[in-house]
């Protein structure tokens, strides 16, 4: 405990980092708390992101990812993770007021809190989403400070066989929990895995599917796959279809709710953080599984089920706390293992290694500013976002009013500036165009790009790995069975994926991720 509170006063600290900022007019230095004004800054955009229907935190990191290369490594960090959780309370505050969920993951909120609004509660479903996101979000932050420790050290007893099987029992989580058929998640992964290997080959020098083409020698950039896959197919895809925003017309009423709110919120807040915390460590879709599990818990033990859908304040803040404590746990692999569990945490991963940090066990050692200051910057965050969210609601209400045609030419801008910046260069703009069109098609043939992101940073990663451990053992594959620990994780991934096939869990799976 002790040593858990030094590590966090040594969070803290790094989040209030003090730099001098000289003022070009008057020529003076102002000390400036950086960091700080970097985690509200992200705090700020995910909410707003959120809030905007169509502008999801993938789309928005991705495109976010040339700016953060003139930052601090620690700060851009934390300006990315306040943009990713930012966006689970903005998402809320989309789907109570307008019925259209801003995440995937508010979903489940729409069902109850739109009901709410719409008898003139959306005040109080509002106060308490985020008063429940503000609790999950503040107990997952002591989880992922309780476990940061541990699970490092046992992370460094691995050794390239045990990390390449746990990359493969990710990606089997990756498709398990991905939406629509297995299979074409499976393609998905495969496609990723292969696109990782673009480019020359580090131990032979070897040009591997470059077609010829010089500027592939170096292999696809990963900012240029993450924005033309979600910024530019996110802007073909909304562009598809015409968007109709029911905003709610009575008045938001009181922000605070009631003792018998209060009462009635307060175990499903307990229950939804449980669940959204456990879930949201799993690789794949298990953040956004956390509030479709939650609210079906409080349906089933409710006295009255047929409360939900006509406005149970239950069925709000059980999925809202989920939400939230899932965002926030999804951090653990990354931090810890080095392995992202969803496609936001891929970009990370892709931030991290644009900053030339190595993600895995050895960042907390060698960089232990940077993984406590992440923890303490998510407490930080969560208490910005409540002040964020409640007293500027009116202001979010209008910002719904904006048609999304005056948006997408401003973000489409933002895309190519941003990736031109990078390495000034005319076909990181032309690829990130072919990649938007490829991402679309995706899209419309149902197929899910998430999973292909994920199989494209972890296939460097599987790669490497597997060499190693293939030189370590002289070329003998039985070394993945031989260690107890890669065994393990292998097996696990095999059991998923079969029990994943059986036909009442492909049902039931379905089912959960209709939309």
């Amino acid at each position: 405990m002790t040593e858990m509170l030094a590590n966090l006063g040594l969070g803290f600290s790094t989040v209030w980092k003090i730099a001098w900022m000289t003022d070009p007019l008057m020529g003076m230095a102002w000390p400036v708390p950086i960091n700080l004004l970097l985690c509200f800054i992200g705090c700020l955009v995910g909410t707003l992101i959120g809030v905007l229907p169509g502008v999801g935190p993938i789309a928005t990191i991705a495109m976010l990812l040339p700016i953060t290369f003139g930052l601090d490594p620690i700060g851009a960090l934390i300006m990315l993770a306040g943009i990713y959780y930012g966006a689970q309370y903005g998402g809320s505050t989309t789907a109570i007021l307008v019925n259209i969920p801003g995440e995937a993951s508010s979903v489940v909120t729409t069902l109850d809190g739109h009901e709410m609004a719409r008898q003139g509660r959306a005040g109080i479903a509002l106060g308490i989403a985020a008063i429940g996101s503000f609790f999950a979000g503040t107990v997952a932050t002591v989880i992922i400070a309780a476990l940061g420790a541990p699970l490092t050290k046992l992370a460094l007893v691995f050794g390239p066989a045990e990390y390449f099987s746990l990359m493969v029992m990710g990606l089997v989580f990756a498709v398990v929990l991905a939406r629509g058929s297995i299979l074409r998640a499976i393609a998905m992964i495969v496609l990723g895995i292969l696109l990782s290997t673009v480019g020359t080959d580090l131990e032979t020098g070897q040009e591997r599917m470059t077609f010829g083409l010089p500027f592939l020698s170096d292999g696809i950039d990963f900012a240029v796959l993450a924005m033309g896959l979600f910024g530019i197919a996110e802007i073909l895809r909304n562009l598809d279809h015409t968007e109709t925003r029911d905003v709610v017309r009575q008045a938001i009423g009181r922000l605070l709710p009631n003792k018998q709110d209060f009462k009635q919120s307060a175990l499903p807040i307990l229950r939804g953080t449980a669940i959204g915390g456990a879930l949201g460590i799993l690789p794949g879709n298990g953040a956004v599984l956390g509030p479709f599990a939650a609210y079906t818990v409080e349906k089933r033990i409710a006295k009255d089920p047929r409360r939900f859908g006509r406005g149970a304040i239950e069925g709000v803040a059980g999925p809202e706390a989920a939400n939230n404590a899932g965002a926030q746990t999804s951090f653990i692999p990354l931090l810890t293992l080095g392995i992202p569990p969803n496609a936001v945490m891929a970009l990370m991963v892709g931030a991290m290694t644009i900053h030339g940090i190595v993600p895995g066990p050895q960042v907390m050692t060698k960089n232990p500013n940077l993984f406590w200051g992440m923890i303490a910057s998510m407490w930080v965050g969560n208490l910005m976002l409540l002040i964020i969210n409640l007293p500027l609601v009116g202001l979010w209400v209008r910002l719904l009013k904006v048609p999304y045609r005056l948006m997408f030419p401003a973000i489409l801008m933002f895309c190519c500036i941003g990736i031109y910046s990078i390495n000034s260069l005319q076909t990181d703009v032309m690829w990130i165009g072919i990649f938007g069109v490829i991402g679309y098609a995706l899209i419309k043939f149902g197929f899910e790009p998430a999973p292909l992101l994920l199989g494209f940073v972890l296939g460097k990663l599987m790669e490497e790995n597997l060499r190693r451990a293939l030189i370590i053992s002289r070329g003998d594959m039985m070394t993945f069975l031989d260690r107890p620990i890669s065994l393990g994780l292998l097996v696990v991934a095999a059991l998923l994926l079969i029990i994943a096939l059986l036909p009442t869990i492909r049902k039931s799976r379905d089912e959960v991720f209709v939309e």
